[in-house]
């Protein structure tokens, strides 16, 4: 016969051990389990990372990055230059978490509708006025225009934009919780990527005919 009181405990463990199994699904990337690991970028091997340089290697250089500080060139169809602050440009962040983009803006230009599939995306305005926003998996539409010192989260892969709707430059950082958030840029996906998808797909997807495909590949270079 069993207990009350053992069929109390038994409970109470199912109990802990559900509340304590998805804590570990919570960050976007694995623990580190030593001080750092700066990255071996000229591996040929990676696993949710690069391997780790020998420390004897390591210098005070491998934690210091001034990439950064350069204004990008804002000269393309966007208008936009996103200067990336991750683990293939700062390998001091390798298995840390964290990344950092500077993305800055000529006047009326935008940062594409993208999704980061392995990070949430927090951002602080520095210079000018954005649009920011991104749309849930509801199709819900969200969105502000923010002025310098203002900031805004994007949740981990969802599509977004940045738009400057001021009279001159504007300038953002970003920050992710992953060393490697990778990006999907809607526009390039669908008509610059290679091989090339075919029209029957994104005609019917739009709804339009084969030449405005072919004319929208065209700005992309396809």
């Amino acid at each position: 016969m069993i207990s009350s009181s053992g069929s109390s405990f038994d409970l109470l463990c199912c109990l802990v051990v559900l509340l304590i199994l998805p804590f570990s699904s919570l960050s976007s990337d694995p623990d580190s389990l030593q001080d750092f690991c700066v990255a071996n970028l000229n591996s040929s091997t990676s696993v949710n990372g690069f391997p780790c340089k020998p420390n004897a290697e390591v210098t005070s250089h491998d934690f210091f990055f001034d990439g950064l500080s350069k204004e990008g060139n804002t000269t393309n169809v966007f208008g936009s230059k996103v200067t990336p602050g991750n683990v293939l440009s700062f390998p001091g962040l390798n298995t840390l978490g964290i990344s950092m983009n500077r993305v800055d803006f000529a006047p009326g230009g935008l940062n594409p509708p993208h999704s980061h599939p392995r990070a949430t995306e927090s951002g602080i305005v520095i210079e000018g006025k954005l649009l920011v926003g991104f749309i849930s998996t509801n199709n819900v539409y969200y969105s502000k225009v923010l002025s310098a010192g203002q900031m805004f989260v994007i949740p981990k892969g969802l599509v977004h934009f940045q738009l400057n709707v001021g009279e001159g430059k504007a300038l953002t950082f970003t920050a992710f919780n992953s060393h490697l958030p990778g990006a999907a840029v809607v526009p390039l996906a669908l008509f610059a990527s290679t091989p090339a998808i075919p029209n029957g797909v994104l005609t019917k997807a739009f709804q339009v005919e084969d030449d405005v495909i072919n004319a929208i590949k065209s700005k992309f270079g396809s």
